[in-house]
């Protein structure tokens, strides 16, 4: 039986949409499950997939043509059916999509008939990043009525102005520098010198990126039945949130708003000042020429590498006398000292003052000096996103700037609980997404507690560094015997087969026990390597069982249990 379908209705102020792209033509056949066609609706570009097998019979709405929802725009049958009879028989015409229907309050207050009380919804979530997402899609699946509410971008921070299009910049610059050490390959006749990095195409390849991820994420909320409102919540009381003029009731809560950068009040700005924060860093149209950056943390050190690979000469101020803290200090050293090498300049124990023009005036040890730049990044750190969302009025409990809550994501109120950047424990992507799952699993009734010593952290340098657990000293304060195993990447073969040995596998090991307490990696491929450990942490793997596991060969993962061996003197690859 033929469908007809309709310009669905992907939004909750969406009246209308444009259709930017057929996938099909009439005539083709069509999978269930196949991209049919791409809408833009009000907030993003969205891919709509068929819902039936079939052929396409009619198109009606032709590419960058608009129509107001629910309008007919195809129809899709076998083979010989007769589109007009189809459209012209209105009882047939029926959408297959999943819409977000927009409720007046009568509507939602009688909508409950399959939450488990006089709610709206059981669970309604707070934020669609990638802590919120997670937890609307893992509450759907678990048989919850589930609303998620979005103010802005759905992918939050990560997919939007942070992970994806920071990563996506960073792999061009790679690239960028591997054609500049072609020679060094044995690859002849490439002209270096006319071998530029192109920034508006990089920007376009990065939004391209950025919005298939947006709209696989609203994709993948839509296909889970989740309720999708657009809009900034705010709490009424503990079970009633009010979305522009609109009332929601729902059982329990998940905030998952997320952070946003951190802009320090007491460093002065005068004059006409260029101080950015990451999100306008990833939109620059030009490489500028000169930057300084303050902090050095993770994401102060990721653009400092970025932008020197694409010509920018780049100084760090940082307040402390090492750089990202997280990582043990021996590791850190070694990409600060391969930092330095490639052109970056560093002003280590830097107290930054003020920031006037282009000045950036900074004290070290009591001596004032200062750093010129075209333009100065700020990256001191993000603080949580709570304005607007009336919390403490309804009696939530803060810790500084960040909603509190214990192990199982609760706050001091039962019902609502609070993940990824909002509650300021690990500001990671990965932990929110982790979290989500575990609030909701909370909620359905298990008790699960997150566990924040096993967390894996990634930077994305050339080489890359991922850490997980203690430092060094941070196990040597707590535990009396400790075993440190170092395995040097130049005793790996696939890392001198990629043409780059500096690194290190570092262990940190009980000697009573085996446990192994952290291990901090520097060197080809370590991000996608640090799940292994993230396992064996997990399920209370001793370094022995490490040391048994077969790895394979050449892989850059080898350097893992020869760092193991290492800590008791045993290192086969290396003296």
């Amino acid at each position: 039986m033929a469908e007809i379908i309709i310009m669905p209705k992907l939004g909750f102020n969406m009246d209308e949409g444009q259709l930017v792209k057929w996938h099909k033509k009439q005539g083709d056949k069509v999978s269930k499950g196949e991209v049919l066609f791409e809408i833009n609706t009000d907030k993003t570009t969205m891919p709509v997939e068929a819902t039936i097998d079939g052929v396409v019979l009619k198109i009606i709405l032709e590419e960058g043509e608009f129509a107001p929802v629910f309008t007919p725009i195809a129809v899709i049958g076998n083979q010989g059916e007769n589109p007009d009879s189809v459209l012209a028989d209105e009882a047939k015409v029926s959408s297959t999509e999943p819409v977000v229907e927009e409720k007046t309050e009568e509507d939602i207050k009688v909508s409950a008939n399959t939450s488990s009380n006089s709610y709206d919804f059981d669970i309604t979530v707070i934020g669609g990043g990638p802590g919120g997402y997670v937890a609307a899609i893992k509450a759907a699946q678990e048989g919850k009525k589930t609303c998620i509410v979005e103010s802005t971008h759905f992918g939050g921070v990560c997919l939007n102005e942070g992970c994806i299009p920071t990563k996506t910049l960073i792999k061009t610059a790679n690239i960028y520098e591997e054609i500049k050490e072609a020679e060094n390959f044995a690859i002849e006749g490439l002209d270096i010198s006319k071998v530029i990095v192109s920034m508006t195409k990089l920007q376009n390849r990065k939004n391209a990126v950025v919005n298939q991820l947006v709209n696989g994420v609203k994709g993948l909320l839509i296909g889970n039945k989740v309720t999708v409102i657009e809009g900034k919540a705010a709490f009424v009381d503990h079970h009633t949130i009010a979305v522009g003029d609109k009332k929601i009731t729902s059982e329990n809560f998940i905030i998952a708003t997320g952070s946003h950068s951190f802009m320090p009040p007491f460093i002065e700005q005068e004059g006409n000042t260029n101080i950015i924060t990451s999100k306008a860093a990833l939109e620059l149209d030009d490489v500028p020429k000169t930057m300084a950056i303050i902090g050095g943390g993770v994401i102060g050190i990721e653009f400092a590498y970025l932008l020197n690979k694409l010509g920018t000469e780049v100084t760090v101020l940082e307040l402390m006398e090492n750089i990202l803290p997280m990582v043990d200090a021996e590791v850190a050293s070694m990409a600060q000292k391969r930092l330095e090498k490639d052109g970056i300049k560093f002003k280590m124990g830097a107290k930054v003052k003020k920031v006037q023009d282009s000045k950036v005036i900074f004290e070290v040890k009591g001596v004032e000096n200062h750093v010129e730049a075209d333009v100065v990044l700020m990256a001191v750190g993000r603080t949580p996103n709570t304005e607007g969302l009336n919390a403490e009025g309804i009696g939530i409990e803060f810790d500084r700037k960040a909603i509190k809550t214990d192990l199982q994501l609760k706050t001091n109120i039962d019902n609502i609980y609070a993940i990824g950047d909002v509650n300021g424990k690990v500001m990671l992507a990965h932990t929110a997404s982790h979290e989500g799952i575990i609030a909701v699993e909370n909620i359905c009734g298990k008790n699960i507690q997150m566990n924040y010593d096993q967390i894996p952290s990634c930077i994305y340098l050339e080489p890359e560094i991922a850490c997980i657990g203690m430092t060094e000293a941070q196990a040597k304060e707590k535990y009396t015997n400790v075993k440190i195993g170092k395995f040097p990447m130049i005793g790996n073969g696939k890392s001198l087969v990629e043409g780059d040995t500096e690194g290190i596998v570092k262990v940190i090991i009980d000697g009573e026990l085996g446990e192994i307490l952290g291990v901090h990696m520097y060197g080809k491929h370590t991000t996608d390597m640090i799940a292994e450990i993230a396992v064996a942490m997990k399920l209370e793997a001793t370094a022995e069982e490490i040391i048994e596991t077969i790895h394979p060969h050449p892989t850059v993962s080898e350097s893992i249990p020869e760092a193991f061996m290492a800590a008791f003197g045993k290192a086969i690859h290396f003296l």
